[in-house]
């Protein structure tokens, strides 16, 4: 076999290899709430959606530190700029940063680890809609959810206007924030995970939070289901 025809076949074998990494993921973001919320994604924008309505976005592979979000009690003008009562991501209609606490968070990173996506509903930054995020394709079923009445129950010094905060945001002290990478549950995330137990109640909260399927899977979001 000639150098050349070696170089042409290990270079087709290393595309055919990374071909699987290449395909974009499909989330579709659904309202199910009765009343509208202002769907944001980082990557992605953001977009109104009237109950019943659905958005679409498409995520390149690789892509890690990700989130999906509802923001409720929304006015914007003509040119996408206004303000959030959850969840406003620096006063703009087209997401490009986080937003701003309470917010329950669709997290995930595509393509990680053994080619695998790592996916997680997140109370670290509080909550203000209840979320279904689950994969639908590939093969994956295991969804997670939480749905239950978080912002009724909320503990009276973590509630907030439209959602409950996590108390790292209230209190902003090492042994909520875990800024230390070392702290453990308090009875404020235990408040949390007993209504959730899917969902991150606090930084450290990996074990029975974090979830996976194999890269290539698409996934939907929902709020309200």
């Amino acid at each position: 076999m000639t150098p050349l025809i070696k170089t042409f076949l290990f270079s087709f074998f290393l595309i055919t290899l990374s071909f699987p990494y290449t395909q974009a993921a499909q989330f579709d973001i659904k309202n199910n709430c009765r009343d509208t919320v202002w769907a944001a994604a980082v990557p992605g924008g953001g977009r109104q959606l009237n109950s019943g309505e659905m958005w679409t976005i498409n995520v390149a592979a690789g892509t890690k530190e990700a989130r999906i979000w509802a923001r409720t009690g929304c006015s914007f003008d003509s040119s996408g700029n206004g303000h959030c009562e959850t969840g406003d991501c620096g006063g703009l209609l087209n997401c490009q940063a986080y937003g701003t606490p309470p917010n329950t968070l669709a997290e995930y990173a595509l393509n990680q680890y053994m080619n695998l996506d790592f996916f997680d509903i997140s109370l670290v930054d509080g909550f203000n809609v209840p979320m279904d995020f689950s994969p639908t394709s590939n093969g994956c079923t295991r969804g997670i959810q939480c749905t239950a009445d978080v912002n009724g129950q909320c503990p009276s010094e973590l509630k907030t206007q439209g959602g409950c905060n996590n108390p790292c945001t209230v209190f902003k002290t090492d042994n909520y924030c875990c800024n230390s990478g070392n702290c453990g549950p308090t009875d404020y995330s235990k408040y949390f995970k007993g209504k959730c137990p899917d969902a991150y109640s606090y930084p450290n909260d990996d074990a029975t939070s974090t979830f996976t399927c194999n890269g290539g899977t698409n996934y939907k979001v929902v709020f309200c289901p």
